[in-house]
């Protein structure tokens, strides 16, 4: 198997972390990485050659790129990508807004065996996998409701005077494009497209240009209901899902991740009965390997290989997930008014 020749965009912690578990792969390998941190180009240490920009990044001999970009530039960068016949990852949000990934997809149709796939990560997480296969498996019936939070305690990273996610010019949004999304992400992938959405979102606590809280109630054309929290007020770090089928119920909760700070990884599974008078039967699954990093960029390295579409975080998923966003911004008239939403 011939290996993936890799370049970097954006050699930050998130390109930093991807470098990690690409150099684990035995069919792909770092030729060359670019961050505007650079003061100019180079060699590093262990002979990856280093750029300041993304154009210079390009001119190297590349099979494929990592995208872990701020949100207003990676759409760019994917595009131009693409243009080039390379494959291409890119991190979520796909862009700013639901335009950016309808550009993408638009080049993506005029180079059909370029592969594109999108760090939807929170998909390949253990419990995550194993909570759809139940689910999938119509053993419990349909799902007839989900409820969610998902949640941190502020915007700015620890040790930083300012962050690039507050500013709406380049991130776009707030706390529900840059985190809530991946839920937003789950509810889809758990209960099918949403129809009909309501919502508040709002930046009265932090007072950012992005918002710190979104509350959204949404309905599938099915009946299934979905109460989704997205915030940056959550002073104690909090990953729950809670999935009602027919005959059961799932309760994803803790999500392992880097900052340590979502507790242990859980999938709790509820069997009711007649007679358990609300106190039920239950087990749990303690996860304690998150191996979705590494799993999501062997599927994307198979499907380059083999030629074929990603299972998970293809351009399609990219733009529904993306159009629930804007519904939830958009279900807020005041919000999409006071940031003009589009």
């Amino acid at each position: 198997m011939t290996k993936l020749r890799v370049g970097i965009a954006g050699y930050g912690v998130v390109g930093q972390r991807r470098r990690h578990f690409i150099d684990l792969h035995d069919d792909m390998e770092v030729l060359a990485v670019c961050d505007q941190t650079f003061a100019d180009e180079g060699t590093l240490n262990d002979g990856v050659n280093y750029h300041q920009t993304y154009q210079q990044l390009l001119e190297e001999d590349l099979d494929c790129i990592f995208v872990c970009l701020t949100n207003d530039i990676a759409p760019e960068v994917t595009v131009e990508s693409i243009k080039r016949d390379l494959h291409v990852f890119c991190e979520k949000p796909p862009g700013r807004t639901v335009e950016d990934i309808r550009w993408v997809m638009e080049t993506e149709r005029q180079h059909p065996d370029c592969r594109l796939k999108y760090g939807f990560n929170h998909r390949y997480h253990e419990s995550v996998v194993d909570a759809l296969k139940i689910v999938r498996s119509n053993e419990f019936g349909r799902v007839i409701n989900l409820r969610g939070v998902y949640g941190k305690s502020k915007f700015i990273s620890f040790g930083k005077a300012h962050d690039w996610r507050i500013d709406r010019n380049i991130a776009g949004g707030g706390i529900l494009l840059d985190q809530g999304i991946h839920l937003v992400d789950l509810m889809r992938l758990f209960a099918g497209e949403f129809t009909e959405v309501k919502s508040f979102v709002s930046n009265d606590f932090w007072g950012h240009d992005v918002e710190d809280n979104a509350y959204a109630l949404m309905r599938t054309k099915e009946g299934c209901v979905a109460m989704l929290h997205s915030t940056a007020t959550q002073w104690r770090h909090r990953f729950n899902l809670e999935i009602t089928l027919e005959k059961a119920a799932l309760i994803l909760s803790g999500i392992l991740s880097g900052s340590k700070s979502y507790g242990a990884e859980t999938l709790t599974v509820i069997y009711p009965n007649d007679d358990d008078q609300g106190d039920p039967r239950e087990t749990v699954s303690h996860y304690t390997n998150d191996p979705s990093w590494a799993n999501e960029i062997k599927e994307f390295s198979e499907s380059i290989q083999n030629n074929k579409k990603s299972i998970s975080g293809t351009s399609e998923d990219a733009l529904h997930t993306m159009e629930l966003v804007y519904k939830i911004y958009h279900a807020d008239p005041e919000w999409s008014s006071k940031w003009n939403i589009k």
